[in-house]
């Protein structure tokens, strides 16, 4: 991994996110606001925006693939993958690849949870991987992904994701990888 950097995208970009974003109070629980994705990703202008800023600093063939982590992200990661003419790789959760898998578990705030690649026909040795999803917290998810994609041989080029939540300490678990964050919540 290379240096912390993080990418502001245009004031542009993060406007269109936050005009179309909906936000739900108390929601899972009470106290926590939940940022909806979903209108802005309907949105043709907010989509193409969104997807314009996750690729910042990426062009066609400086990485080999773009992995969207499971489930959202392989929206998002489709339409890079495709603006960049490069493979996708679906980061998947825990049981939906038949074996052989690689696979990576970390813990989250109410258990643990394991991220799998297939460990057959797919080699990553020395491959750069651009690694997207839809938010970032605490980072957990995130940093597995980062670890199964570098056990793998894959060299992570950067993580773009739409949405940071500030203040969980996603950020500075993810310290040394070029990071873009198109809004913060």
């Amino acid at each position: 991994m290379t240096d912390s950097s993080v990418t502001h995208v245009s004031p542009t970009i993060s406007s269109a996110v936050e005009r179309l974003m909906r936000r739900v109070e108390d929601f899972p629980s009470a106290g926590v606001q939940f940022c909806d994705l979903t209108p802005v990703l309907a949105d043709p202008d907010g989509f193409d925006a969104v997807v314009r800023g996750l690729i910042a600093g990426h062009e066609i063939g400086t990485v080999d693939y773009v992995a969207g982590l499971d489930a959202r992200g392989f929206l998002l990661a489709g339409a890079v993958a495709v603006r960049l003419h490069t493979g996708i790789l679906a980061v998947r959760k825990a049981g939906k690849l038949p074996p052989p898998v690689h696979s990576r578990s970390y813990e989250l705030e109410y258990g643990a949870a394991t991220l799998e690649l297939p460990a057959d026909g797919l080699d990553l040795r020395g491959k750069r991987v651009l690694v997207v999803d839809d938010v970032l917290a605490t980072g957990g998810t995130l940093t597995a992904a980062v670890g199964l994609l570098e056990d793998c041989g894959a060299v992570v080029a950067g993580l773009s994701v739409v949405l940071e939540i500030p203040g969980l300490g996603g950020r500075d678990r993810l310290a040394g990888t070029p990071l873009t964050c198109l809004t913060v919540a």
